[in-house]
């Protein structure tokens, strides 16, 4: 029998300093205060993981664009208006939006500062046209193709990646990243392994040495809460990109603030110094109380992330031993912690219209055509260069939605909507409606990267909007 090693109670009075709390009671501030005095604590994490971010809304001063911008603040968006006068905008669009003074038709109008957290863009700009008369205002070719390439072109280059979001980049070192993480090892329950978390050569470097002694076996490094909790509700997940060791580890979620309440946990394997992306969804995250799985309670809540771990460990679950496991010295190097979506939501909506394909379609009868396919050459031409800034925007890269009203009436909304593609579609629908349909547009997975007309069905019947989406074809 191994004989006992001394248990080092500084180190286990530095971890419960350090994470201010005590396991089975609570805060230990006394505690803190009592050691430490009035020296300052570590600073807690406070990430914003925002879903939506600020949303860019062009043609904001137009009739349909008044309409978007309401809905957008009733639903407590961040909305910034890109607007051509700020002194003219104000009257028409009130307080409680961020102005941003620029002109499509004028790239160098359009700076990097515009898309400042910004997450999504939605357009409804659209040209004014007077047929038979004097038309001060661009060309369509200015607005709806080279205006709308412009800002295109500067969204794909500032908006983030529509399919992740950074909690921690280990690549780009900051103090507060540095003060964030903490040792959580098995001397908290008597034993002597020992680890910490470093950041060197952008990597944080997850190493020290485990042992089984004093009945011990796992040492871990864990972020101090976060506060608020962080609302991944909108993921599907979690994302590492490590190098390691070849040892099994594991990754702990928490979505309650206790110390030692239920954790989430998933077991990975590395490969010895590989670079490897471990995605874990959120639905494969064991609930587990002190290595001891859980049976009858929920599933992982992402709405509210207290906390993350890394853990390496002797046992794997319900008394089964971690087959990778050796005693001795270990390192994980972590590059970044990213949440992931696997369909994400549109990053640039635009609203164009029915008819675009119809001038140029083989065969058609213009003389059966809505006005606007009649008119098109002498309104300069306005569905062609729509086409032609749909097509910009779906070679972008972006993620997106294409919606082509029918003809905008200022009826009241809340029609029922038909939805078509191939561009056949004919009819009139309610700008109030498309208003509406923009917002849900931002908000629904199943939107992006399709093109489709909408029409107002005469009746009223209850709508799956969802589902509507889903029945559409991708372009």
């Amino acid at each position: 029998m191994s004989q006992r090693q001394p248990w080092d109670l500084g180190r286990f009075f530095q971890t419960l300093t350090y994470f201010e709390i005590i396991p089975f009671i609570g805060s230990n501030s006394w505690l803190r205060n009592m050691i430490l005095g009035n020296e300052t604590p570590p600073a807690r994490p406070n990430i914003n993981i925002q879903k939506t971010g600020t949303i860019l809304v062009a043609g904001a001063t137009g009739r349909l664009g008044q309409r978007l911008v309401k809905h957008l603040l009733q639903r407590n968006y961040k909305v910034r208006v890109l607007v051509r006068s700020i002194e003219a905008a104000k009257p028409i669009l009130g307080s409680g939006i961020d102005y941003y003074e620029g002109d499509i038709t004028i790239p160098e109008s359009l700076k990097p500062e515009l898309m400042a957290d910004v997450t999504a863009v939605i357009s409804c700009i659209g040209s004014r046209v007077q047929p038979g008369g004097e038309n001060p205002s661009p060309q369509p070719q200015e607005v709806e193709y080279l205006g709308m390439k412009n800002l295109i072109t500067l969204a794909a280059n500032y908006l983030p990646n529509p399919r992740e979001t950074v909690i921690f980049d280990f690549s780009q070192p900051s103090p507060e990243i540095k003060s964030t993480w903490g040792a959580v090892d098995d001397v908290v329950m008597g034993g002597v392994s020992a680890s910490n978390l470093r950041l060197v050569s952008g990597v944080a470097l997850f190493s020290g040495n485990v042992s089984t002694a004093n009945s011990g076996g796992f040492a871990s490094v864990r972020n101090r809460n976060f506060e608020p909790p962080l609302d991944l509700s909108g993921y599907d997940g979690i994302q590492l990109r490590v190098k390691g060791d070849g040892k099994r580890y594991k990754i702990i979620m928490r979505s309650e603030g206790k110390w030692d309440g239920i954790s989430y946990c998933y077991s990975f394997d590395t490969i010895y110094n590989y670079d490897l992306t471990i995605s874990i969804p959120f639905a494969d995250l064991r609930p587990v109380f002190r290595a001891k799985t859980l049976t009858d309670v929920g599933a992982f809540d992402a709405s509210k992330v207290y906390s993350i771990q890394l853990m390496l460990s002797k046992f794997e679950y319900d008394g089964e031993l971690n087959p990778k496991f050796e005693a001795g010295s270990f390192q994980l190097q972590i590059e970044s912690i990213k949440a992931y979506k696997n369909k994400p939501t549109p990053q640039f909506v635009m609203v164009s219209s029915a008819g675009v394909t119809r001038p140029s379609r083989p065969g058609i009868n213009m003389e059966e055509q809505i006005p606007i396919v009649q008119m098109n050459e002498m309104l300069g031409g306005i569905l062609t260069w729509k086409l032609k800034g749909e097509d910009v925007l779906r070679s972008s890269g972006l993620t997106h939605t294409i919606i082509r009203p029918c003809a905008l009436t200022e009826e009241p909304g809340g029609k029922a909507l038909l939805f078509d593609q191939g561009d056949n579609l004919t009819g009139k629908v309610s700008r109030e409606d498309i208003a509406k349909l923009c917002v849900k547009a931002i908000e629904s997975a199943d939107s992006s990267n399709k093109t489709f007309e909408v029409a107002q069905q005469e009746t009223n019947q209850s709508q799956d909007f969802p589902q509507l989406l889903r029945n559409l074809q991708t372009d």
